[in-house]
């Protein structure tokens, strides 16, 4: 029997937050893209008064797999991480897992579709624990590095669960966020491995869409069967293709150690006002406190938005999840008071 579909499956951080507030609720980092990317990006506007060309998608293509070191035919372009979620279906699993806490959207996309799933629920530090997934879940999604308790696991943590007629799907949207994408399966190819990559967050370009998935070419035949013709547009596919050149993935590897760097700093803040820290590795941080909800209005009243997290699968009302942002201070001492 499928399972139902939850409301809070729905819910996304971008709800918490009203113009004009101090955003720890949302993980895309920057107010924009950078000037570079948006003058290549303006560059392309005069083009729109045509479909996008099959060129564009092979120059998208080329730039990720040689950023992978894939084959051509190893990379589907998505609008989006989340759309190779809503593709999921079409893989026709007979009964998915979903390792818990995660991101919801696979949870919301598999009970719409009435695809039956279990959650595999993990416990404090939330390690990867390959036993506990059903044996006869042929359809496996994990995150690497989690959203949002922000754990890493390790490569071979994730690729113990591999099993036969079973496909693996990691999710990798903030894999970009980890100095050197330690523990990422995006360069390996393996026949039951599916590795959905984000590039809306490290290039501030959540509303434009763009992603790609990285997996056997007859996985992703099935993944993309039922897509209609021309699924990305012409800003979409140059994006891919400009954050995908070898010097916007440099780029990218030092704004992941700045991040790194801050993550560190304002852990050690909120631990020094007494809150206890999920221990992680993603650009943002999972924290508790007695009354996350109370907290949050709090917050929300000094004009501060955080996220809740009442609403993945795994978590309680004690926990609230942060992005690392350079004004963090400004966030512990609000907590700070709070708390008081």
């Amino acid at each position: 029997m499928a399972s139902p579909l939850r409301a809070a499956a729905r819910y996304h951080g971008d709800q918490a937050v009203a113009p004009g507030m101090l955003d720890f609720a949302v993980n895309v980092r920057g107010a924009a893209p950078p000037s570079w990317l948006v003058e290549r990006l303006a560059g392309r506007l005069g083009d729109l008064a045509r479909y996008p060309s099959r060129d564009d998608e092979l120059r998208a293509c080329t730039a990720v797999a040689a950023r992978h070191h894939r084959e051509i035919d190893e990379v589907a372009l998505l609008a989006g991480g989340a759309e190779g979620f809503a593709l999921l279906p079409d893989l026709r699993p007979r009964r998915a897992a979903l390792i818990a806490p995660s991101f919801t959207e696979p949870e919301a996309v598999l009970a719409a579709a009435g695809v039956p799933f279990d959650h595999v629920v993990l416990d404090p530090p939330y390690t990867l624990a390959a036993d506990a997934v059903p044996a006869e879940a042929d359809l496996v999604v994990v995150g690497n590095p989690t959203n949002p308790t922000g754990v890493l696991h390790t490569r071979e943590q994730v690729l113990a669960l591999r099993r036969p007629g079973r496909i693996v799907v990691v999710d990798e949207a903030f894999a970009d966020a980890i100095p050197g994408e330690a523990g990422s399966l995006a360069a390996d190819p393996l026949p039951d491995v599916l590795v959905l990559r984000s590039l809306t967050k490290t290039w501030a370009l959540a509303g434009l869409r763009v992603g790609y998935a990285l997996g056997a070419p007859d996985v992703l035949d099935r993944l993309t069967a039922r897509r209609p013709h021309w699924p990305l547009g012409t800003l979409q596919l140059e994006a891919i293709s400009a954050c995908s050149h070898p010097d916007a993935v440099a780029a990218a590897d030092r704004s992941a150690r700045a991040v790194l760097e801050d993550r560190s700093a304002m852990v050690a803040g909120l631990t020094s006002i007494g809150v206890q820290v999920v221990e992680g590795s993603a650009p943002f941080v999972l924290f508790c406190v007695p009354d996350a909800e109370l907290t949050r209005k709090r917050l929300e009243d000094r004009g501060i938005a955080v996220r809740r997290c009442d609403t993945f699968v795994g978590l309680d009302g004690q926990f609230l999840r942060a992005a690392v942002r350079p004004e963090w201070p400004v966030l512990v001492d609000a907590v700070a008071e709070a708390l008081r």
